[in-house]
């Protein structure tokens, strides 16, 4: 099984590239979101890769972090999602993105998806609403550049945490998680700030 593949990018098109690893030249299809991270033609780069083994062929698929990977293989479990259409939805939407319209039931968003129509994108939703972790979801948004919900420069642990408490409260207030996560996300953020004030400038934005 290959986990990564690291070498030479060789050549770049519209859905695949070429990476050169000790002479051998690996054909690797990617989303459009790794298209945009790659380096200059002739740079090393670094591929998370699945391994699509079908009986009449073999098909590499690249990723750029472990966690599209990851998302890559969850989608495909969904009956009716094949690799093809798990790259379309990643080519739309970035992993933190598509988390957050799968918990929000945004099956309007996925289906913009190439292949993917609503009805696809509502059993999507179902099947994996529940292998979605909120507060993964969450903190991942948090301690990204979002760790600044809006520019937060304190540590996660502080207001940061306050902050998830307070998408939290929206949610169970019966806002989507989406739009609680854009809600605090505007909110400008100061290190003393407790969750209800938080909260309070949250609903503003709502």
């Amino acid at each position: 099984m290959i986990h990564f593949i690291k070498g030479q990018l060789d050549t770049v098109s519209e859905q695949k590239i070429v990476v050169e690893n000790q002479g051998m030249g690996y054909e690797i299809l990617v989303p459009a979101s790794v298209l945009s991270k790659l380096p200059a033609i002739g740079m090393d780069v670094k591929i998370y890769i699945y391994m699509h083994v079908r009986e009449d062929a073999l098909q590499l698929y690249g990723f750029a972090t472990k966690e599209e990977k990851e998302m890559f293989q969850l989608l495909i479990t969904v009956n009716g999602i094949g690799p093809k259409g798990a790259l379309g939805i990643l080519s739309i939407m970035d992993v933190d993105a598509l988390r957050f319209a799968i918990l929000s039931e945004d099956a309007k968003s996925i289906s913009k998806a190439p292949g993917i129509g609503g009805k696809t994108a509502s059993k999507l939703i179902l099947e994996l609403k529940d292998k979605v972790d909120f507060e993964e979801a969450v903190d991942t948004m948090l301690t990204k550049g979002e760790n600044a919900v809006a520019g937060v420069s304190a540590p996660a642990e502080d207001v940061g945490y306050r902050a998830n408490d307070a998408i939290q409260a929206l949610v169970a207030l019966g806002y989507s998680s989406t739009e609680a996560v854009k809600a605090v996300k505007k909110v400008d953020l100061i290190q003393d700030m407790t969750t209800e004030e938080i909260l309070k400038s949250s609903l503003k934005y709502l």
